[in-house]
């Protein structure tokens, strides 16, 4: 009997030693390539570089190289976004919240919905639930919103990006205007609302690779004007497009024209839209319009980065949960909940991560990531997520197909990945490579992310 004891210990002491010098091999590994491919690559020489491997299994890190400190993570702020909407926005988005007043007539308000009437999204339920009511009042809901049409610590500059559309109430057309060129004919969409507000000012095509025009437009107001005259235009002139943010708020203090997104509406649905006063701001409107699957608006916005969509899941959140838009007060009540337990409290500024405020550190990433992987589960996960080949990594990870689920993101000097990776042996590892203040070029840096990421999977 002593014998057989004995044995088993020893047993026991071997497994975990095995265990142990296992373990210490593969950091080890990690280690190694980590220097070779990343901190010691030419390109990321005096980058600023965090690196965190974790294996969800047993709970521990394999790798952790400034997983502590604190980076600018650009788009990987999506995915605590993404979370809280997952979780917190159901299976469908709100569209539109209603009340009938009378027989044909009914008050409204918004909800942040992005995809109402979207081009991405043919299928438009909101619209044609307006399209059935004679009098529309739009409730004046201000006292419940608290945030502004640009995010804290966005770029002024960027105000004519499309990547940088202003936020709102209730979203239409994604907040841009868009304007194409085929020949000689240039056409805005929505079309009869900016025909009015374009115009003309005498200059040339330029002649790059190809026949291309430009529309700018005032910080300040909707006056969108083109660099090119029309009697520039040719039949040997190229297709080319441009999409433009609109002002989304004119600051004249009337209640329906103060609101672009309402004239925009009483455009598109050839009605007067009235508004309601503050003292029936307090009515509950209890009726609900559900427009998309909330996954089909997650999918575009983790596979294409979209901002847009990113900053209103964020107030869609807000929304719901509070009861009122405000990204910073739902951003605090998310960091006392639900991330509570982060092993570094972030500093989160917005919901796309177009802010140089937010701060994360790539031990919080990977929290969050297991907190989703726990939660929702990878198959809704793999939905979700792009995979290699896919959206913004499209041009990387094309090894195999469906080992890496992951986030991107870009900002001058700043380029990160986190996410999800199988290993050829089918182990789940969560990872998250953080780098800033770089000066090589965006896709140098990626190039020797994605030669690390490539050697975990022989590990």
């Amino acid at each position: 009997m002593k014998k057989f004891q004995s044995f088993g210990v020893f047993f026991l002491l071997f497994t975990f030693e095995f265990l142990l010098l296992t373990s210490c091999s593969v950091s080890s590994k990690i280690s190694k390539s980590a220097k070779n491919t990343v901190l010691n690559a030419a390109p990321l020489k005096t980058a600023h570089i965090g690196i965190s491997i974790y294996d969800p299994e047993t709970g521990k890190y394999l790798y952790n190289y400034q997983g502590d400190k604190y980076f600018v993570p650009a788009s990987n702020t999506k995915i605590p976004t993404c979370y809280a909407a997952m979780k917190y926005l159901g299976d469908s988005l709100v569209g539109l919240r209603w009340e009938k007043t009378s027989a044909g007539n009914i008050t409204v308000v918004g909800a942040g919905d992005p995809t109402f009437l979207h081009p991405d999204f043919l299928n438009q339920p909101v619209y044609e639930f307006l399209k059935t009511n004679s009098g529309i009042a739009y409730l004046d809901d201000s006292f419940l919103s608290g945030f502004a049409p640009r995010g804290k610590g966005w770029s002024w500059d960027d105000y004519q990006s499309d990547y940088s559309a202003e936020r709102s109430e209730m979203p239409v057309y994604g907040n841009l205007a868009r304007f194409y060129i085929n020949h000689d004919t240039l056409t805005v969409s929505p079309t009869r609302f900016f025909n009015s507000s374009l115009q003309w000012l005498n200059a040339t095509i330029r002649n790059g690779a190809g026949w291309w025009f430009e529309v700018i437009r005032p910080y300040e107001n909707n006056l969108f004007q083109t660099k090119n005259s029309p009697s520039a235009y040719s039949s040997k002139t190229k297709f080319s497009s441009q999409f433009l943010p609109f002002r989304t708020n004119t600051g004249t203090g009337d209640k329906i024209a103060d609101k672009i997104f309402l004239q925009l509406l009483e455009d598109t649905l050839h009605k007067k839209i009235g508004s309601t006063g503050m003292l029936d701001s307090r009515t509950i409107l209890s009726h609900i319009i559900h427009s998309q699957p909330t996954d089909s608006l997650l999918k575009p916005m983790m596979h294409r980065s979209d901002n847009f969509f990113a900053e209103q899941s964020l107030l869609m959140v807000s929304n719901e949960y509070l009861g009122m838009m405000n990204d910073a007060k739902i951003i605090d009540t998310l960091l006392k909940t639900d991330f509570k337990d982060l092993p570094q409290k972030p500093r989160w500024a917005d919901g796309s991560g177009l802010s140089r405020y937010n701060l994360f550190t790539p031990q919080d990433f990977v929290a969050i990531l297991n907190k989703m992987k726990n939660e929702f589960g990878m198959e809704r996960i793999k939905t979700i997520f792009p995979t290699g080949g896919e959206g913004t990594i499209s041009s990387y990870y094309k090894g195999g197909n469906g080992y890496i689920y992951a986030k991107t993101g870009t900002l001058s000097g700043v380029v990160t990945l986190s996410g999800f990776l199988y290993t050829k042996k089918g182990k789940l590892l969560i990872f998250s490579t953080l780098v800033n203040n770089h000066q090589a070029t965006s896709t140098e840096v990626r190039r020797a992310v994605e030669r690390f990421v490539e050697s975990l999977r022989e590990f």
